[in-house]
């Protein structure tokens, strides 16, 4: 804030507090060129001054001209919500847009009310699920553009912010369609970038730009690899302002994100994306110390962990250690008492790595990976983290169905229990990837199922990995459409049913579609075991010159 707008604002402070009463508002009024977040800011300094030199009288006059600004604020806000005159919503009959525009009013004023608490709309949010949806998502954008470019002085800056904290808020709510709660966060934050730009509000702006980019890096319609892209763009965005000079935690929450999107990043060289991530996670580490910032610390040592779990380049099973290593860092600051979400959310991830684990006994492994799900799902019920629990069910199950203790035939039953439970949230419409990664832990299950027909396990198998396909496409998916394909490879190898020599071509066919992603290079694992299939669909051929498809079997 330069001098002499700091001074501007003493200056109307001075008449405010020199004023008879009852004429605040019109002075306020007078001067909205000043009445900005600058003016209540400095009325707040000026009040815990006051206080702290025991000057209770005077900290309390501040006050007054506080509640005076505030009742001014919410004026406007009240004229603001005039909805009819801002949105239009043709396709809805009357009694449904006067619903919305009655819940679109109060969790607006909400918002506004409780800006230093902003968790207490929650509630609001959550009594009204159904109207988290495309209408409410069009109401935010129609009446944010509308009354922003109508807005002058204060009145832009202070809608833009409700705009913001409201986005934010819908952004990490638990609750609801996932796939909706985004597309409301970006609407938000495309309204409030409306308002602000680099030049006039360089923070605000920086900030829409990185919010922006958090949604699109967990955008569940449009295209994965563009919304990716877009998510990369608009942090490299706020990268602008946020410099590790200027706003080193902003500069660090940035680089974290960033780490956050390479991880997934489907463009690109795999392999290469991977190791950004790694650096831009431990560029983080520059800012986020375990002494100064440890809940920021823990969470880049569960980044570290999650990307540590996927690499490529390196020694497989030493990069798992290392991301065993990382999430027991992480659990140093989250404890169940302190941090019970965080807390779960690592065990979660445990889970995962030691059913993926090569080094120790695996048997104990997958022990292990079973009691971190159930510790998680101590925090994640069904009813208050949906999402979470469908997750943990989802890995609970994985661990079950490659688990060595106990009966084979039992823990496959478990874990096709597991997978079922999930589907109970994962569904095609508001989770898609979720539901498709499901789908094919089902399709698995079911092919190694010992109860049942083996027959028709094999059938609801290979039906189970052409549902997944419908989601995980070439274009979209490239590395998880290509382990279908090898999945299938194997699932028509095995087949029962059908014409056995239809069944061998299907199998060959499912490779070579495969090897499309999977190549050396890139995927070494991944390649060996398409080859294996090759060898095997090829070993058993039906069709062709007999020894021919020897020949094949024996170069693959």
């Amino acid at each position: 804030m330069n001098q002499q707008r700091q001074q501007a604002y003493l200056n109307l402070i001075h008449s405010l507090l020199n004023c008879p009463n009852g004429e605040e508002a019109e002075i306020l009024d007078a001067n909205q060129e000043l009445v900005d977040a600058g003016l209540f800011q400095t009325l707040q300094a000026l009040r815990a001054m006051f206080l702290q030199q025991g000057d209770r009288n005077t900290a309390d006059r501040f006050q007054s001209l506080l509640n005076v600004l505030m009742k001014s604020f919410a004026s406007y806000l009240k004229k603001a919500l005039r909805l009819d005159t801002k949105v239009d919503l043709p396709s809805l009959k009357e009694e449904e847009r006067k619903s919305y525009f009655q819940f679109f009013s109060e969790v607006i004023k909400a918002t506004a009310g409780n800006m230093a608490n902003p968790q207490l709309v929650y509630p609001l949010l959550a009594n009204n699920i159904d109207k988290l949806d495309e209408v409410l998502e069009k109401i935010l954008r129609q009446w944010g553009i509308n009354t922003l470019r109508e807005a002058r002085g204060y009145q832009g800056e202070y809608l833009a912010a409700i705009i913001v904290i409201f986005s934010t808020l819908i952004a990490q709510f638990p609750l609801g369609n996932k796939a909706n709660n985004v597309e409301i966060t970006i609407a938000g934050c495309e309204v409030a970038l409306t308002f602000y730009t680099q030049q006039a509000f360089p923070r605000d702006w920086a900030v829409a730009q990185s919010n922006l980019g958090n949604a699109y890096s967990i955008r569940i319609r449009g295209e994965r690899a563009d919304n990716l892209e877009r998510a990369i763009a608009y942090s490299q965005q706020a990268l602008k302002v946020f410099t590790f000079g200027a706003f080193p935690q902003d500069w660090a929450n940035a680089q974290n994100n960033l780490g956050n999107v390479y991880t997934n990043r489907i463009r690109g060289e795999r392999a290469q994306n991977l190791e950004l991530a790694i650096a831009y996670y431990q560029e983080a580490l520059k800012v986020y110390t375990f002494e100064i910032f440890p809940k920021q610390w823990a969470m880049v040592q569960d980044n570290l962990a999650s990307t540590y779990s996927q690499r490529i380049r390196g020694d497989k099973s030493e990069n798992l250690e290392l991301a065993i290593a990382y999430y027991q860092k992480a659990l140093r600051v989250y404890t169940f008492d302190a941090f019970p979400y965080e807390w779960a959310q690592t065990q979660h991830n445990l889970a995962i790595a030691y059913t993926n684990r090569i080094k120790g006994d695996k048997a104990q492994n997958i022990e292990d990976a079973i009691t971190c799900s159930h510790q998680a799902l101590r925090v994640y019920a069904i009813k208050a983290f949906p999402h979470e629990w469908a997750r943990t069910q989802s890995s609970l199950g994985s661990a079950y169905r490659n688990r060595i203790k106990g009966e084979k035939a039992q823990n496959l039953e478990l874990a096709i229990a597991c997978f079922q439970e999930s589907l109970k949230v994962r569904t095609i419409d508001s989770s898609p990837v979720d539901w498709a990664i499901t789908q094919n832990h089902l399709a698995n299950a079911y092919c190694d199922r010992i109860k049942g027909e083996k027959a028709q396990n094999l059938e609801q198998g290979i039906a189970y990995y052409q549902e997944a396909l419908r989601i995980y496409t070439f274009n979209a998916f490239p590395q998880d459409w290509a382990e279908l394909q090898n999945n299938l490879a194997t699932a028509h190898i095995e087949r029962i049913k059908g014409e056995k020599a239809e069944n061998l071509e299907q199998a060959i066919a499912c490779c070579q579609e495969a090897m499309k992603v999977y190549t050396f290079e890139a995927f070494p694992l991944d390649w060996v075991n398409t080859q294996n299939n090759f060898a095997n669909a090829y070993l058993h051929r039906i069709r062709g010159d007999k020894a021919e498809n020897l020949e094949q079997a024996i170069a693959y």
